[in-house]
């Protein structure tokens, strides 16, 4: 009697410990070899066991009892949070009751282009349905036009004139927002970068030079639609600069093509004449204001000119920058490039 009974308690630890094994392995282990992720939903209030229930019928999670066990065990199964999360049957069920209780929602990704104005912007973030043309203009106020838009409280805002818009702050970056995040917060989101980017020594280094952060960024938003390469820009920079101090205008097509709204390589004699304050052919000095967003090196170029004694630049079809000392050698390169 006394060896059966030892028998009995033998193979009662054996199932016991078979059943602990088999649970272990069933909560840290992926559901399966899937790799393509799905979105899923847990909604306000929604019990531990239809979470449960809602992952088994995704092919998400082997066995929604084990999931159960598993989340009031470790006292999770009260703090999972709503939201939308993308999953995959490749993550173990810890993994999983781990991103609920921490609420890591699904991220969707953005990306701002260098030199994409407020009109690419909006057309962009239409397409991502994430805001209309109307709603974001709403916050950043109209491109190429004058009224009273938001404040937002920036200090690198405080020299902004208060009638025109965010053109030129929205930092050309790859952002990662929550699905259903509010325009304000992405808005936030993309000011706070250009905050971090634009560095105390960097801020020190404009105030050095007499200038502010607002001229820094419209003549980096210049720069930015005009050349490519860092070392070009760094020329044009120092290019542009020289023409406002010795008081010839900065005559750039870029600025006419902002004022027009149009996409095209070349500009006529009768562009020139519009009236337009980001007319850069008829006004003295910079444009009104920033003509797009531009990215590190524009803004780098913009406050670290390269001194030569060129005046005139072209870009040839090829993308090369052709530069020259006189107006008579411009128009020999203009004759020779664009023709």
């Amino acid at each position: 009697m006394q060896i059966n009974k030892k028998h009995t308690i033998c193979l009662v630890s054996i199932f016991l410990l078979t059943l602990i094994i088999l649970l272990i392995n069933s909560i840290f282990s992926p559901s399966n070899k899937e790799i393509e992720a799905k979105l899923f939903t847990i909604e306000k209030g929604q019990a531990v066991k239809e979470i449960a229930l809602n992952l088994k019928k995704d092919n998400l999670i082997k066995d929604p009892y084990v999931f159960i066990i598993y989340a009031v065990l470790s006292n999770k199964h009260g703090k999972m949070q709503a939201g939308e999360y993308l999953l995959s049957s490749q993550m173990s069920t810890s993994k999983i009751i781990s991103i609920f209780t921490n609420g890591e929602t699904a991220k969707e990704k953005l990306t701002i282009i260098e030199g994409w104005d407020l009109r690419d912007i909006a057309k962009y973030f239409e397409e991502k349905n994430i805001a209309t043309k109307e709603e974001l203009y709403t916050i950043t106020g109209n491109p190429a036009g004058e009224e009273e838009t938001v404040k937002v409280n920036y200090g690198f805002l405080s020299d902004k004139p208060d009638n025109l818009s965010l053109e030129g702050y929205l930092f050309p970056d790859t952002y990662y927002i929550n699905k259903g995040d509010n325009l304000n917060s992405i808005i936030d989101k993309i000011l706070n970068n250009f905050d971090n980017k634009l560095t105390p020594g960097l801020r020190a280094e404009i105030k050095k030079q007499n200038k502010t952060i607002f001229e820094i960024i419209t003549m980096a938003s210049v720069i930015e639609k005009e050349v490519r390469s860092l070392e070009d820009k760094k020329i044009v920079s120092g290019i542009l600069w020289k023409r406002m101090t010795s008081g010839m205008r900065l005559q750039v097509d870029a600025t006419i093509l902002y004022a027009e709204d149009k996409v095209r390589l070349k500009i006529y004699t009768k562009d020139t004449q519009i009236n337009s304050p980001y007319n850069t052919y008829r006004v003295d000095g910079l444009p009104l204001g920033p003509i797009s967003n531009p990215g590190m090196d524009s803004i780098m170029a913009a406050i670290y000119p390269t001194k030569t004694q060129n005046y005139y630049y072209l870009s040839a079809p090829d993308g090369k920058t052709i530069f020259s000392k006189t107006l008579e050698e411009h128009n020999y390169n203009k004759n020779k490039y664009l023709k």
